[in-house]
């Protein structure tokens, strides 16, 4: 059927609303982002839903941080160059053994000199190998080390992950802009930056980074972020100009 000739006035009369809004309130028109985050917000508070089907406070929580996961960047996430846990290239075989029980990590970094010249990583997998074979322990630990990613600081989180994904490598050495070791970034990191820390075993319990002391200052690790002391002490420390 035809259609009359009053088809598309309605159309035409909220193009019309549309732009005359624009013209007094200014531009209204929101990003796919704003308006889920925004919608967020208005929820924010609300209990856990009582049916099937609603995001739960937790479920609201990990959208909001996958929503703001492309503004981070390799150099936020991580492990920071003072808490790497590594290993030299020269060290024997038992030593090696020792720092994965140690450390309780899967991954171990191996240096030559100093952290500024990561040239691989070890993994456990292929320690506990021989361990459990009984092969005869290796006299150099050069035939063990694998290549890791390297990445900018600069490098987007959402890029890294995909980055990782595709080469099937689990751990990153995140460069600085002299190309020295800045930190390293595992998949498990990117991880918990959406859906929150995942602690297992092996982890030990968060370190304090910030205490309060007498007469109102604040005892301050070098390591604390500022978005951590802004909302211990005061929002404004996270606005920069």
């Amino acid at each position: 059927m035809a259609d009359g000739p009053n088809a598309g006035n309605g159309d035409s009369s909220d193009s019309i609303w549309r732009g005359l809004k624009g013209l007094i309130f200014g531009a209204q028109d929101e990003s796919l982002r704003d308006q889920l985050e925004d919608a967020i917000d208005r929820h924010e508070g609300d209990p856990a839903p009582d049916a099937k089907g609603d995001l739960t406070p937790l479920e609201r929580q990990m959208v909001r941080n996958l929503l703001h996961f492309s503004e981070r960047d390799a150099g936020d996430v991580g492990v920071p160059r003072a808490d790497i846990i590594a290993v030299e290239e020269e060290t024997p075989f038992a030593d090696l053994v020792k720092l994965f029980a140690e450390a309780g990590h899967s991954r171990l970094p191996v240096y030559r000199d100093n952290l500024d010249t990561i040239i691989g990583m070890v993994h456990i997998k292929d320690v506990f190998n021989i361990l459990a074979t009984g092969a005869e322990h290796p006299t150099s630990i050069a035939g063990l080390i694998r290549e890791p990613l390297y990445a900018p600081m600069s490098r987007g989180a959402l890029d890294l992950l995909a980055d990782m994904r595709q080469k099937h490598v689990h751990l990153t050495i995140v460069l600085d802009e002299y190309s020295g070791t800045e930190g390293l970034v595992t998949f498990e990191d990117l991880i918990e930056e959406i859906v929150g820390e995942v602690e297992d075993e092996h982890d030990e319990a968060p370190q304090v980074l910030m205490t309060p002391i007498e007469g109102g200052a604040w005892d301050a690790d070098a390591r604390a972020e500022l978005e951590d002391a802004a909302e211990l002490i005061d929002p404004r420390l996270a606005e920069v100009d």
